[in-house]
């Protein structure tokens, strides 16, 4: 018992480092962007700004959307629900012919996320969005949107409830060609690891 103990006090503070790890380089791209680049290539996105402003981006898609998260809500309950209204958004941009790709995580330790995801993945999947899943070993902590190849929004956000209605996120829109090949290539190559079960 001591020895489980000590594992899950162990494997727990190895994930707190890596949550704060991320933030901090989160927080040096942020900064290096807002350095590097003009304002009129990259806005920062304040807490609630991120659903609306995303949802009319996905609305505008015209060849490709591609999305990364960590953690994908649908409540069939609360069909209004802010990311009930963009799973619903992206199906609607692949029935008016555009390519949606989503990767979400599939974890060996947070059971709750990788049910959530499920839910959210087959809705998607019964709307002809292609969906595939993480290796279940890797954590795939990333929130990315590329739309068109052109714009890149990226940031703290998952698809949930509180994350999108409540809670204090930030994320950038980054319209920086280079920054954007560049996520792209990122996600394409998580998306040949990662399968569709």
């Amino acid at each position: 018992m001591r020895r489980y103990l000590t594992f899950i006090k162990k494997h727990f503070y190895i994930k707190k480092r890596a949550f704060i790890l991320s933030t901090l380089i989160f927080s040096f791209i942020f900064l290096t962007f807002s350095c590097v680049f003009s304002s009129q290539n990259i806005r920062v996105i304040k807490d609630q700004e991120y659903f609306p402003l995303l949802k009319e981006t996905i609305k505008q898609a015209k060849s490709s959307i591609k999305v990364i998260a960590f953690e994908m809500g649908y409540y069939p309950e609360y069909p209004l629900s802010p990311s009930n209204i963009l799973i619903q958004n992206l199906i609607a941009a692949r029935k008016r012919g555009v390519d949606v790709r989503v990767i979400l995580e599939k974890s060996e330790w947070n059971k709750k996320v990788t049910e959530k995801n499920r839910l959210a993945g087959k809705v998607l999947s019964r709307g002809k969005v292609k969906v595939r899943y993480d290796p279940p070993h890797i954590t795939t902590h990333a929130k990315l949107v590329i739309i068109d190849s052109k714009i890149a929004i990226l940031g703290s956000n998952n698809w949930t409830y509180y994350s999108l209605s409540q809670n204090k996120e930030l994320a950038l829109l980054v319209e920086v060609t280079s920054v954007v090949k560049e996520l792209e290539e990122y996600f394409n190559s998580l998306w040949e690891e990662s399968t569709p079960r």
